[in-house]
């Protein structure tokens, strides 16, 4: 399943980058994605939204094992 979610991360990459962010994969534990927001993700007062809204809702499409995914520091 981590391979699975990484390709998925991959795919939306981009996205984030081009407004200077990034996202990290640091675990998959059962149902629960782990990623580290960088760049400018990291201190973005969007950024809960951008990993709920659109992150863990990518995430849940591509990968239907996904339960949620959570940011870490």
């Amino acid at each position: 399943m981590k391979e699975s979610v990484q390709t998925a991360l991959d795919k939306i990459r981009p996205m984030l980058q081009r407004d200077g962010g990034d996202v990290e994969l640091v675990d998959v534990e059962g149902g629960v994605v782990k990623v580290r927001l960088q760049g400018a993700c990291k201190g973005c007062p969007m950024s809960q939204m951008t990993l709920k809204n659109g992150i863990e809702k990518f995430l849940k499409q591509e990968v239907p094992e996904v339960d949620r995914v959570e940011a870490v520091a």
